[in-house]
């Protein structure tokens, strides 16, 4: 049958951090995590939408401990207070939000959105809690990132990675995945080298149904195209609760292998429950993982307190 949520062993006494936990994915792995005792910690960019999908779990699960705070994950000064007032330790930090194929726009520090959101919002919040997810105390804390399987159309143009000269909303949503992937890999490496009991991990919810998909649609004011996304959602898109399957996998499972990539079994790796996969060739180039990691640190002034990894014998 799979690993479903079912499955998920006791998270009494762990904290998680999810960023976009207001709703889709985010929000099933806030009710599941929940469910099953864990401390949730939801990261939303609107504390409103937040507090509202907060007050639906508990009225499903009177237990639930769980908490919103505002992050917006498209403004470094808000990353920075989100970091500054959480003080606490956390076991996950799962990288969730994320915004897909828009009409080109720019965050409040003047990156594109999507790549500014979905990659570098996360690479600075990740560097910031680093010393929340504790590296030397053992505890088997550890990132999720949640990336897509279009991440294999996805290329990093360095020469322009905010796509000034030339924009297509799939081609920016595509290399913002890819940049999650490598983002995960490449702080895998790094805290192997600095022998820190932290894991770093990518996921993948295959085609979900979601509200993602519909506001490139709706933001372009396109009818046809937003017919088509519920004509497809409806049809072909797994549950929410399917899609968050991947994240809670990679969140909770026991002694999970790091620098791994999980997602989806079933048709296309486009539903079903989570297993191992491989992830594209583009996303195991070190060199370009290493460039990309360079490049995040310098955009968003957030510098990690890791050694480079070790260069390899041999590929």
């Amino acid at each position: 049958m799979g690993w479903t949520a079912a499955d998920i062993p006791d998270q009494t006494g762990r904290t998680v951090v999810i960023t976009g936990a207001n709703s889709g994915i985010g929000l099933e792995a806030t009710r599941e995590l929940a469910r099953n005792g864990a401390t949730v910690i939801m990261a939303c960019r609107s504390l409103e939408r937040g507090e509202e999908a907060a007050q639906d779990v508990r009225e499903e699960i009177l237990a639930a401990d769980i908490r919103v705070e505002a992050c917006d994950l498209a403004s470094l000064e808000s990353i920075r207070s989100f970091a500054d007032r959480l003080e606490s330790d956390i076991d996950v930090l799962l990288n969730n939000a994320g915004v897909m194929a828009i009409p080109r726009s720019e965050t409040d520090d003047g990156f594109e959105t999507q790549f500014g959101v979905n990659h570098l919002g996360h690479f600075a919040l990740t560097g910031l809690l680093l010393e929340n997810l504790g590296l030397e105390n053992g505890r088997d804390s550890r990132v999720v990132t949640v990336s897509s399987g279009v991440h294999e159309q996805g290329e990093i143009a360095f020469d322009d990675l905010q796509s000034e000269q030339s924009y297509n909303q799939w081609n920016a949503y595509a290399q913002s995945k890819l940049a999650n992937v490598l983002f995960a890999y490449e702080l895998e490496r790094r805290l192997l080298t600095a022998d820190a009991q932290v894991s770093s991990i990518a996921v993948h919810p295959g085609y979900a149904n979601t509200q993602l998909q519909f506001r490139g649609p709706t933001k372009r004011e396109s009818r046809l195209e937003l017919a088509a996304m519920k004509l497809l959602n409806g049809v072909v898109a797994q549950s929410s609760a399917m899609g968050a399957l991947p994240l809670l996998y990679g969140a909770t499972v026991p002694d999970i292998e790091g620098g791994a990539y999980y997602g989806p079994g079933g048709l296309l790796n486009m539903r079903g429950t989570p297993e191992r996969q491989g992830s594209s060739d583009r996303s195991y180039d070190r060199e370009t993982a290493q460039r990309l990691w360079d490049v995040s640190s310098e955009l968003t002034d957030v510098h990690y307190d890791l050694p480079e990894p070790k260069p390899l014998v041999q590929e």
